[in-house]
């Protein structure tokens, strides 16, 4: 793959989840997306254990699964109503400047809603930095938006989320991958994003999971 996933890349989601689980409002009127997000610590074919910030979190999983992987794009493919997530850095200026851009499917909109400064994973340190591809960035400086384009006008997107609004200015070179379905065989370790229904005994079940930064290398 040409732009590696990262794990550092959604970490900073992981200091807004409510509890173990975390539910973000939409932009748009349809039904918000309940999610998990951490390290896989055991998989099976039918459930997942999830290490969160909260602690481990069992969900069931729900066949037919599917599991989707980033894969390259480019920004022709940005455009008005596209539900994405950005990694930004803030510039002198004040402005944003966008260093990564993640396109999510329509079935995962609303996946991680919300703009925060990202932190140092565990046992990081604001001097290492993150990578994707050819981008080096600290992640001390760097901030997470996942919203809905509300407007995108030549070199900016406004992107909108629950309870507020960023503008963002793109440069042309800025990275850009889409969340594709894909078959991805999960192992421990690995950095995911699983979209959670809670049922009425409590169980929590998935039937889409995103590989986020895999514990090892992946073609």
């Amino acid at each position: 793959m040409k732009y590696p996933l990262v794990r550092l890349l959604f970490v900073c989601l992981l200091s807004v989840a409510s509890g173990s689980v975390a539910v973000w409002a939409q932009v748009k009127p349809v039904p918000p997306i309940p999610g998990v997000i951490g390290t896989v610590e055991a998989v099976t074919s039918n459930s997942v254990e999830i290490q969160t910030k909260s602690g481990v979190v069992h969900v069931e999983i729900e066949q037919p699964l599917t599991t989707y992987r980033q894969v390259p794009s480019d920004l022709s493919h940005v455009t008005t109503n596209s539900y994405v997530g950005i990694v930004s850095v803030k510039q002198e200026n004040g402005m944003e400047v966008a260093k990564l851009i993640t396109i999510f499917p329509a079935e995962l909109r609303g996946a991680a809603e919300g703009s925060v400064l990202m932190d140092a994973a565990p046992g990081e340190t604001t001097h290492n930095r993150m990578t994707n591809g050819s981008v080096s960035l600290p992640v001390s400086n760097s901030r997470m938006t996942n919203g809905t384009v509300q407007k995108a006008a030549g070199t900016t997107l406004l992107v909108r989320y629950q309870d507020g609004a960023q503008t963002i200015s793109v440069p042309p070179n800025a990275p850009v991958t889409a969340v594709a379905p894909d078959k991805v065989t999960l192992a421990t370790g690995d950095t995911i994003y699983a979209a959670t229904t809670e049922q009425p005994n409590g169980t929590l079940t998935t039937k889409k999971i995103l590989l986020i930064a895999g514990a090892t290398p992946r073609n």
